[in-house]
């Protein structure tokens, strides 16, 4: 059995630290204006705590599903599935032992050269989590160039047809992992709309404008400017519908922090992005002892809808055998 362990990709301004533990982004060191490198990304200074549980889905990829399922049930090709209820009444990223809590086999770590990469592997088996069939993934984390970070998700079933919507949940705050909320930071998110929930923050199948609403940040706003007016927090599935394109990816979001002047420019392939403002984080501790509260990062996890698998109108996250998944994004950061 592999052991849990940390690995480094560095190519002298973008440092990384990654786990094989559910391929978890533990640390992710980017410059600020001045040159000073800061971590960006909450969690934890050892593995300890994201192998006890510790960790809200810190810096993991989940799946095989990510988001919600309701009421943990959906039917194929005529078989009827029912899905651990791991967040009553439905089934989130997977269940009680998805894959951001196993560990992923080290296929390949390129150390050298101008482009680290490690490629991380997982074979999922029929019935884990109460997903059909056997599907082979692979997620490969690049330093591809100077100042971007890519990430290559990719799932082969190999005997039945299963819905498969992996998700990077890195909690971004671009001030610093420890320098409070991220209320001030701005962002854009190139969605003219949303998937508007139910009480348990399922998708109600509807697709609703953004304009007019709280949820829009179609122009660059801060991200408390109207927090206030949509609960807890935002924790929403927005439609990327009119970012431009390059290298075959869609702008999603540029989240921007005043202070360190640190940016994030996110592009995907994916059809939607849950916009996520830790509303659930409360008294962590974490690296260097650093208090984490609600609002203290905000997670950018492209992905295909919610509960798609129930919502005939939502693009199909349903794969075939023989056919792939396949789920790029790409973080590029500067100073802006």
């Amino acid at each position: 059995m592999a052991e849990p362990k940390l690995f480094e990709l560095n190519n002298g301004n973008v440092q990384v630290k990654v786990s094989n533990f559910g391929c978890t982004i533990t640390s992710l060191c980017v410059p600020d204006k001045d040159g000073k490198l800061g971590d960006v990304v909450l969690g934890f200074d050892t593995l300890e705590p994201y192998l006890k549980g510790v960790a809200p889905y810190f810096g993991c990829i989940v799946g095989r599903v990510a988001n919600r399922i309701k009421d943990g049930k959906f039917t194929l090709n005529g078989t009827d599935y029912a899905l651990p209820i791991n967040k009553p009444p439905n089934s989130l990223h997977g269940g009680y032992k998805g894959f951001d809590k196993v560990i992923w086999e080290v296929a390949e770590h390129k150390q050298e050269g101008d482009n680290p990469s490690i490629t991380f592997k997982y074979r999922s088996c029929d019935g884990e989590e109460g997903y059909p069939g056997d599907v082979s993934f692979t997620a490969t984390y690049t330093l591809a160039s100077k100042t971007t970070m890519r990430l290559d998700m990719e799932g082969i079933p190999e005997n039945k047809a299963t819905p498969i919507n992996l998700a990077q949940h890195t909690y971004w705050n671009l001030g610093g992992h420890n320098s409070g909320n991220i209320l001030d930071h701005t962002i854009q998110i190139w969605a003219n709309h949303i998937t508007p929930v139910d009480q348990n923050t399922v998708p109600t199948g509807e697709i609703m404008p953004v304009r007019g609403t709280p949820f829009d940040f179609t122009t660059e706003n801060k991200i408390g400017s109207r927090i206030n007016e949509v609960g807890l927090g935002y924790d929403h599935n927005y439609v990327l519908d009119c970012g431009k394109e390059k290298l075959g990816l869609k702008h999603a979001a540029k989240l921007k922090d005043p202070n360190s002047s640190r940016t994030l420019n996110l592009w995907t392939d994916a059809p939607g992005m849950q916009f996520y403002t830790a509303n659930y984080v409360s008294g962590i501790v974490g690296k260097g002892g650093a208090a984490y509260e609600k609002h203290a990062a905000a997670c950018l996890e492209t992905q295909g809808f919610p509960n798609a698998i129930n919502q005939p109108n939502f693009p199909c996250v349903v794969v075939q055998p023989g056919d792939k998944y396949k789920h790029t994004m790409l973080f590029e950061f500067s100073t802006e």
